[in-house]
């Protein structure tokens, strides 16, 4: 008769969790070898083993899968692994791997936002989206730039769906993205450089440095809330546009940058009077703003006033002496009589009254010209390579027969290859 054998259940145990260890074992000697393909072909066999085994073997078990992960770069799996193996360390008061889990997820969120660059010069919008989300999930208070660069690139790539999601949650986190800035001017050359914070304080002690400054860059909130609206409006919802935008000036009514976006809209939408409105109450709010005039001067330009038009205008070059888009629209809204001029001229007859008349328009048409062209030369003082202000001067000096200001106008040109 045979006998029965019974072997201990604690036995059992034993061997299974010596197995376990010893397996585990095995994978980290391969990732340490760096073959990766076998160490992930053997992890893998051991899943549903793992599973109900001890919690320091699970995540020990998601600690080196989250490593092999890493090392073939599949950023969302070992993330994933590494978030896994955290989890179960800290829910669970140990932290055996939990130091070298930052470390190395710190690593591949640098490697991981570096293939987002890449893949965004490559016009792969939608793999660098992705890749910035995986980045900005990871520590989400701490990553919130990514969570904006993923929107970007969710636009870039035409996928608003996505980018509205992403840009909504910024504006609920009230993301400004501003961050201080460090300056200091270096004494030998006069040059203005930008400063770590570190140095900005280790630099005051130094007399090779003066004219220490720090500033905060400007924030991003209304480009973020113009985007949304942007968005609304691309997707036929101009209605939650609008509203999107009031509801961010409830929160910022002093922001600019908020009153541009709204008037930015309306312009869109064909609401010029609209956007006269909010360009001259940003006028209000920020007088030395040069493009604000130069934009006021275009709209109320559009709409026939061109006196109004030509004081913005001369308001903004007086803020700007150097912003050449203020000259050339203010030479063209002077020369913008000049076709109604010719028409009138071309339909006159041969009579001694449509002669006389002829000549009126004539001294009226090279007044123009004239006025115009001081504001066309003052802006090829400032700006000399600028090929349309010294083709209209050319074609100006041309039609008043001011033949030396013509040929010294076409040598320009043609220095420039025009």
């Amino acid at each position: 008769m045979f006998k029965k054998t019974f072997i201990p259940f604690i036995l059992i145990l034993s061997l299974s969790v010596y197995g376990q260890k010893k397996e585990l074992k095995a994978v980290d000697k391969l990732v340490a070898s760096q073959d990766y393909d076998t160490a992930l072909n053997q992890l893998l066999s051991l899943e549903s083993v793992i599973d109900g085994s001890e919690l320091k073997y699970q995540a020990q078990y998601q600690f080196l899968a989250g490593k092999i992960y890493g090392a073939q770069k599949d950023f969302k799996a070992a993330f994933t692994a590494f978030d896994s193996a955290r989890e179960i360390e800290s829910e669970n008061g140990f932290s055996k791997h939990t130091a070298e889990i930052d470390k190395l997820m710190n690593g591949l969120s640098l490697e991981a936002v570096n293939k987002a660059i890449e893949e965004n010069q490559n016009e792969n919008y939608a793999e660098a989206s992705e890749l910035l989300i995986l980045v900005y999930n990871i520590d989400k208070e701490k990553n919130a730039d990514y969570l904006y660069y993923a929107a970007s690139s969710a636009v870039n790539g035409g996928n608003y769906d996505q980018a509205l999601a992403y840009y909504q949650e910024l504006r609920d986190l009230d993301y400004t993205g501003s961050v201080e800035k460090f300056y200091a001017t270096e004494t030998e050359t006069g040059q203005e450089v930008e400063l770590s914070a570190e140095n900005y304080v280790l630099f005051k002690k130094l007399k090779e440095y003066s004219s220490f400054r720090a500033e905060m860059t400007e924030s991003k909130l209304p480009e973020i809330i113009k985007n949304i609206a942007l968005i609304y409006v691309q997707q036929k919802q101009n209605d939650l546009a609008i509203g999107a935008i009031k509801d961010a000036r409830v929160v910022n009514p002093l922001d600019v940058g908020l009153i541009l976006t709204e008037a930015n809209l309306y312009i869109q939408l064909g609401d010029k009077q609209k956007f006269a409105d909010l360009m001259k109450e940003a006028i209000e709010k920020d007088p030395n703003n040069h493009i604000l005039y130069f934009n006021l001067g275009v709209i109320t330009a559009e709409q026939g006033d061109r006196a109004k038009a030509r004081s913005y205008y001369e308001r903004a070059i007086e803020l700007d002496p150097s912003y050449a888009a203020s000259y050339l629209n203010l030479a063209a809204l002077i020369l913008d009589g000049e076709p109604e001029l010719v028409e009138k001229m071309n339909s006159l007859g041969n009579s001694r009254a449509d002669n006389i008349k002829y000549e009126q328009l004539q001294k009226q048409r090279e007044g123009l010209f004239l006025e115009a062209v001081p504001v066309l030369e003052n802006l090829t003082e400032i700006d000399p390579l600028n090929v349309e202000a010294l083709t209209t001067l050319k074609n100006i000096f041309g039609t008043i027969g001011d033949a030396a200001n013509f040929k010294k106008m076409k040598e320009k040109l043609e220095s420039l290859g025009q």
